[in-house]
């Protein structure tokens, strides 16, 4: 049977609504505005009081993938999952399946109509096409409000610098403890920054104690190894993305709590699902993912797929946009011994990859691995006496202006990218022409193209033409963009391995793969989920 949502006295309604054939979103008892998903407040008036409200069940199709990967053993594929906006209201729309088509005929633009599928005890809205185009479009541009500036000169990030990186092992199914690989990726960073381990006095970590090979067990675990009594710790996953363990410790360091705080990020994603293990939790889906799992988008390559599928649409590009991300990073990860992936993938190796959710394919998608990656923060005082070059932090970029949805805001792009990226350029007086090297998130190659045009390296629509070819993002390009290969073919170490890439940089110690004369680097982590965005600089003293 698919996934199912939880049934709870505030969401029955909408999951029950269709036993009379009637779809019915939250709608304010004050103003009217319609809200999904439902949300104690109205977010417009914040009355307190609302009501399911009747609406026609007509809607546009505003971002879909034909979803070719059976993600769950009762979901064959192929089947098409979409993004829908709501004829009443674009701004308000469902994640859902279109059915009743050949999934090739489903396109941006075209009207559907709401029928349900009863399964047990839920009613699920699923959409048909109606045959008839909406016109016009939808407008589905993100409306953001200006970032906020600064309250002062004063910038924290500037009371720290990186001083220290490390690696464990990196690759496919290593059958290592987890624990253990964060443990060789801590002792060699803190070796790197030339302290012992009792300097050390702060913890920081994302998401903390995750499941489905995502962490190592978070701070306690590693607390329980290595002994160090830290002052201060974090192992949240509501922190601006993976970076955001390093913006905490900034933080931390900056309001004088500690001093050396060790950031560290453990996967071990590959052998976990060699062992067959699998996520607790309980047969229905909660939280946000029942408003997804039930039409079968069990993974953020579904989520994202959606809204590269509108971008191709808006703006007329191909998937060899995407194509130019993957060949570069691969041709990257061929001069980086680290990398998991190393051989050499032409466009047409690209193109003719096995297709996973449309307009991805194989390579689109990250590599699951198991490696560990610690970064030491240290207050900026110690940088003229650590062994290697200081790494200082010129700016973070972190203000959510975006809705946190992977559907109800931001379709054109990967969400959580455009307001973190100009929350950046509000704290430094630097500019994307400034940044000699882009470590960008590629936890799949659309994810590279939202950062670099929300960077503003490229206008907004037209990274394709930008790209060259990829001639402008090679090694030496005129901005290289993930020269150690990216999560697309080094390895999903979820972040974590664009800031140690960057440290690499900027220290000059990147061999065969070096920029020549980097000086500046952006590190973007995340994206979907509250991000963050880091600019960094070598240090001249």
């Amino acid at each position: 049977m698919r996934p199912l949502p939880e049934l709870t006295p505030w969401t029955e309604w909408f999951w029950t609504s269709g036993a009379d054939g009637t779809l019915r979103i939250q709608g304010c008892a004050d103003c009217g505005t319609l809200v999904h998903p439902p949300v104690p407040a109205c977010p417009v008036c914040r009355s307190r009081s609302s009501a399911p409200t009747a609406v026609s069940g007509r809607a546009t199709v505003v971002g879909f993938t034909v979803n070719q990967h059976q993600w769950h053993p009762d979901l064959p594929a192929p089947y098409v999952i979409a993004v829908v906006a709501l004829a009443e209201d674009p701004g308000v729309r469902l994640t859902t399946n279109i059915v009743g088509c050949d999934p090739g005929d489903v396109r941006v633009g075209l009207e559907a109509q709401v029928r349900f599928e009863h399964v047990e005890d839920v009613w699920l809205p699923v959409f048909e096409l109606t045959g008839a185009t909406t016109t016009p479009e939808p407008d589905v541009t993100p409306k953001l409000s200006a970032p906020r500036a600064p309250l002062g000169d004063e910038r924290f990030e500037h009371r720290a610098v990186l001083s220290g990186v490390g690696r464990s092992a990196l690759g496919r199914r290593l059958m290592v403890d987890p624990l253990s690989l964060t443990v060789d990726a801590c002792l060699e960073a803190v070796a790197d920054a030339g302290l012992e381990l009792s300097d050390i006095d702060g913890l920081s970590t994302y998401p903390g104690p995750a499941g489905m090979g995502m962490s190592e067990g978070g701070v306690t675990a590693v607390e329980e190894a290595l002994r160090l009594h830290p002052t201060w710790i974090n192992g949240g996953g509501d922190i601006p993305g993976p970076g955001g363990a390093l913006i905490a410790a900034m933080l931390a360091i900056s309001s004088g709590l500690c001093r050396h705080v060790l950031c560290f990020r453990t996967v071990w994603e590959s052998t976990f699902a060699t062992l067959g293990l699998r996520p607790a939790g309980g047969a229905r889906a909660s939280g946000a993912q029942q408003w997804r799992s039930p039409f079968g988008a069990l993974s953020a390559a579904n989520w994202i797929a959606m809204n590269a599928n509108q971008y191709l649409h808006r703006y007329g590009a191909t998937r060899e946009m995407l194509g130019i991300i993957a060949v570069n990073g691969r041709t990257n990860a061929g001069r980086n011994p680290a990398a998991i992936y190393r051989e050499p993938m032409t466009m047409d190796d690209y193109l003719s990859a096995r297709p996973i959710t449309s307009p991805f394919g194989l390579y689109d998608c990250d590599v699951p691995c198991d490696g560990s990656i610690a970064v030491v923060v240290s207050d900026a005082s110690v940088a003229g006496d650590l062994p290697g070059t200081a790494v200082r932090i010129e700016a973070v970029g972190t203000q959510i202006l975006e809705r946190v949805s992977w559907d109800q805001g931001t379709i054109t792009h990967e969400p959580q990218v455009l307001g973190q990226a100009a929350h950046l350029w509000t704290r430094t007086d630097l500019r994307p022409a400034d940044v000699d090297v882009a470590l960008v998130y590629d936890g799949f190659t659309f994810n590279a193209v939202s950062w670099l045009e929300a960077l503003g390296f490229c206008p907004i629509g037209e990274a394709q033409d930008w790209l060259d070819g990829g001639r402008r993002i090679a090694l030496d390009g005129e901005l290289p963009v993930n020269p150690h290969g990216g999560q697309l073919s080094e390895g999903r170490t979820h972040g974590f391995g664009f800031v140690y890439e960057a440290v690499k940089q900027l220290r000059h110690e990147a061999d065969g793969r070096q920029v020549a004369d980097a000086a500046t680097a952006v590190v973007t982590t995340g994206g979907g989920t509250p991000s963050g965005v880091l600019l960094l600089q070598r240090d001249q003293a």
